[in-house]
């Protein structure tokens, strides 16, 4: 999302059309009409005079999907819009491309969610490896014939929960409660346990996530690790814990974009490649190496830009920063946002992988299918609450999806 954190709301919706016209003097009662206008066109109400780094991700895409319907387009692109959207916000924006497109607008909508692509599409086109595969009318078409297509392969999904109750516990919640984010969350993960959270936006999942690892502080409630309290001052308190926290926004919070794969990957493991205070070439290349081959990650060499990667391969370069920390508890916030079919079942092997070697792991995700096929638990969060508890093996995703979705 090419958006200015520091800009409100109003300036980044509205600016493109008050630039470039010859004024000397900002208009802007006229941004803030044009972004009201805009945003009454999606349905949806926002603060536009607030700066945008203060909304979360979610709203932040709104904000680009309004700024791209500003005006009289003819023809639309939207590229991934629904990546960071809840599903009732993703309805609501399928609902818009429809109009859109009844009323004449061209739209091409690109995106990794095939039930999105055959629910809104009339035709669809393949691209593999930078190549065509081919083009082809929706009607007909399903979502395993399209992943077939997209990757060469077949993809079965398959309910991998499993008991882990008998095993040691991990981390162990009881009443954490943030004013306003989240209130009287308890739970326990343990050792080779995979804990899915699911929710709508706005249930508090990413800020329990944020306590959890020190970036924000509980008022209530007590956080134990391996039966011992802890109090965290700080993410790197978390870290020196034990704990690794995948942020559901990569390119902002999860990388740094104008870094290197190496010195992202060893980011925050500095102290493990040190030899007499000063980093170690040779343990700096086995480190790297290690994961690169332990995560599967496809790279030219190390030394290239992370940007030079694939949205998937980046993702695995995120997780092996923070395997690297060597944790006991892994939290993973929207791990797959952003990347394909392919490289979706890839993390999920990855993450099963991680949790049969004893790593804790919390599992986030507003795709309620994620949590349901890969957790070994789901709770369900609502308005900052845990309203469900759900074993994948006693539940079809039918039942959960309608308590998620409504």
């Amino acid at each position: 999302m090419a958006l200015f954190p520091e800009m409100t709301v109003a300036e980044n919706i509205g600016f493109s059309e008050v630039v470039g016209h010859g004024l000397r003097l900002v208009d802007y009662g006229r941004i803030r009409a044009i972004a009201l206008e805009a945003l009454a066109k999606l349905g949806v109400s926002l603060d536009v005079d607030a700066p945008l780094k203060e909304f979360p991700i979610a709203q932040r895409q709104i904000v680009a999907i309004a700024r791209a319907l500003v005006g009289e387009a003819r023809v639309v692109f939207m590229d991934e819009p629904t990546a960071s959207l809840t599903q009732s916000e993703t309805d609501h924006l399928l609902d818009i491309v429809r109009n859109l497109s009844a009323s004449g607008v061209a739209v091409v909508f690109v995106s990794h969610r095939l039930a999105e692509v055959l629910e809104i599409s009339s035709r669809i086109t393949v691209l593999r490896d930078g190549r065509l595969v081919g083009v082809y009318p929706a009607e007909g078409m399903t979502q395993s014939k399209i992943t077939e297509l997209m990757t060469g392969r077949t993809f079965e999904a398959k309910v991998r929960a499993a008991p882990r109750a008998d095993r040691p516990v991990v981390i162990e919640v009881d009443g954490l409660s943030r004013p306003g984010q989240f209130s009287d969350i308890s739970f326990k993960v343990h050792e080779g346990e995979t804990l899915g959270i699911t929710g709508l936006l706005g249930a508090g999942r990413t800020e329990l996530a944020m306590t959890l690892f020190g970036m924000l502080k509980p008022a209530a409630g007590r956080i134990r690790l391996d039966g011992r309290e802890v109090r965290f001052s700080s993410n790197r308190d978390a870290i020196d814990a034990g704990i690794a926290y995948l942020s559901e926004d990569r390119l902002s919070l999860g990388l740094i974009q104008a870094q290197s794969i190496v010195d992202n990957l060893v980011i925050s493991s500095l102290a493990r490649i040190l030899s007499g205070g000063l980093i170690s070439p040779g343990k700096k290349t086995s480190l790297v190496g290690k994961w690169v081959a332990e995560l599967g990650v496809k790279i030219g060499k190390p030394e290239d830009a992370i940007t030079t990667l694939s949205g998937g391969n980046q993702q695995r370069i995120a997780i092996a920063k923070w395997l690297a920390t060597d944790p006991r508890l892994l939290i993973l916030d929207a791990p797959t946002v952003g990347v394909d079919v392919g490289a979706r079942a890839g993390i999920f092997d990855i993450v099963a992988r991680l949790a049969d070697s004893g790593l804790a792991i919390i599992l986030i995700s507003d795709e309620v299918p994620e949590v349901y096929f890969n957790a070994d638990r789901i709770l369900h969060m609502a308005q900052g609450r845990v309203v469900g508890s759900y074993d994948p093996r006693a539940y079809s995703l039918h039942d959960i999806e309608a308590a998620v979705y409504g």
